[in-house]
Order: structure tokens, then sequence, then C-alpha cells
């Protein structure tokens, strides 16, 4: 029976991603820029190129090509932090952009989020947090590698 339940889960978080993608295709983004634009805007308009690919789980050479295409179309440009750190930072059309695509995102999800009580808040939290977790430990277990996401 249990794997009933994990195959429900895979499809529900396979129709939950669908539904962000039918947002960007809405939008005239790609599922990339739209995670990119999301997460820049969540860290206040500016955010490290590295910590996007953290986020979003989106590999480093898309996420470049992403940026670059970005940044041709005047959208970000980018800082040098600290070493070899790299920050995106949204131009004012990059903002104004945002504002039309990213934010209302953020309000479906707030609404969505608002309606439930603190406490179905707080175990949504924690069964998904114990869930990746579980996941983590049993994809190092066989590959037999060292934890990734606590790094």
């Amino acid at each position: 029976m249990h794997y009933l339940h994990a195959t429900e889960y895979t499809h529900l978080s396979g129709e939950i991603n669908s539904l962000y993608h039918e947002m960007a295709v809405k939008m005239g983004l790609s599922d990339s820029v739209m995670n990119i634009l999301y997460v820049i805007c969540e860290k206040k308009d500016r955010c490290l190129q590295s910590e996007i690919s953290k986020l979003t789980g989106i590999s480093r050479q898309t996420i470049n090509s992403a940026i670059r295409n970005l940044k041709k179309d005047g959208i970000v440009y980018l800082e040098q932090g600290h070493g070899r750190n790299t920050i995106v930072c949204l131009t004012e059309k990059g903002k104004k952009i945002s504002e039309e695509k990213i934010l209302p995102i953020f309000e479906i999800e707030n609404k969505i989020w608002n309606e439930w009580t603190a406490e179905e808040q707080q175990q949504y939290l924690m069964l998904t947090q114990k869930y990746r977790d579980a996941l983590q430990k049993n994809i190092n277990l066989f590959f037999h590698t060292a934890p990734s996401l606590k790094e």
C-alpha cells in the first residue's frame, strides 16, 4: 500500500509543477526564467547566483544561460560579490516585469497559505522537510555519498 501513497505524492507534485509551468507559459516566460525572477524577488531584487541554483534546483548551466539572456534583455545586471560570488540584481525594467508577472504568484501563494490554519501551515512545513531529509538520506545511502542539502 505504501507504494500507492508514494505514487500519489509523485502525481500531486507533478501536477503542482505543471500548474507553475502553465503560469510561466501564460506570462510568456520559460520555467527557468520564472523561477530565477521568483527567487530574486523573494530576496528583495538581488541574490547570489549560487543561491538561485540552490533554491530552485535548476542546474548552474541553465541558470547561467538564462541569466545571460536576462542580462542581454536588460532585465538583470550582475555585481561582483565576495570572492567568486556573483550577485544578480533586477534592473528597473526587471522590477517592472517582476511586479507584473512574479508578484501575482506571491499573492496567489499567500492567499492559499492564509486559508490554512497556523497548525496546517506548520504541519505542511514539518512533513515536507521530513520528506526532503529522508529522501536525501536514502539517496546518500543508495549512492554511498555524503550529504549535500545540509551544506
